[in-house]
């Protein structure tokens, strides 16, 4: 679908680890008839490939060969939207405690920022396009038609990635889990590049007290206005 201009449309949704954003992002992506792309995830999958390769975060030129030989990939997979890194499906790999300790230090450095921004705006400048992550109506579009800040109290967010994490399986330390994420927001907050805040012109919503499905309904009448 094509909106005023004729130019293609643009949405951010920035926010907090634990927020909501990605689950609600691609609800309405498809409300919507848009392209999702889930830049959080492509933070996640250099994460994994430096750590596949055993590249340390500190070495520079072995982060910069890395990112010359990664190529990223999103595709539909039974309805669902899978992504690959160097052709392996990494769409569960990315997910893992492991990942989320280590990706905030990944993307503070300005190599990979400036890699995944310029392909995150390639996309956006020829597809009506929905993305969220922490720097998106800041950095990556900060033109955006659309633009939200979604957050929720640090207790809520953890509850919720908590029980994210036991449906894949995985055994959860709630005290861990509430410290991790506060660690991340600290980290997020206080890089240098592009650091995870909300844009002047962004519409903030607290989450915490509201029901996935409120949440969609909201950003979308506010867009469809």
């Amino acid at each position: 679908m094509s909106y005023a201009e004729n130019k293609p449309l643009q949405i951010a949704i920035d926010g907090p680890a634990g927020a909501g954003k990605s689950s609600v992002a691609k609800v309405l992506a498809r409300r919507l008839g848009c392209i999702y792309l889930d830049t959080g995830a492509m933070y996640r999958a250099v994460t994994w490939l430096a750590l596949q390769k055993q590249v340390a975060f500190d070495d520079m030129d072995g982060i910069k060969d890395l990112l010359q030989t990664i190529e990223l990939e999103f595709k539909d997979v039974d309805g669902m939207q899978h992504l690959y890194c160097n052709g392996t499906d990494v769409t569960e790999a990315i997910r893992t405690p492991e990942i989320s300790a280590n990706v905030s230090a990944v993307s503070m450095i300005p190599q990979v920022r400036e890699a995944m921004t310029a392909q995150q705006q390639k996309i956006a400048a020829g597809s009506d396009v929905l993305m969220d992550g922490r720097d998106i109506g800041t950095t990556v579009l900060p033109n955006a038609r659309y633009k939200f800040f979604l957050t929720a109290s640090l207790e809520e967010r953890a509850r919720r990635r908590a029980l994210e994490l036991e449906q894949k399986g995985i055994a959860v330390d709630m005290e861990q889990l509430i410290a991790d994420i506060a660690l991340r927001d600290k980290k997020d907050s206080e890089r240098e590049v592009s650091p995870l805040k909300q844009a002047e012109d962004a519409v903030l919503i607290d989450t915490s007290s509201l029901t996935f499905d409120e949440v969609v309904e909201n950003l979308f009448m506010r867009i469809k206005k």
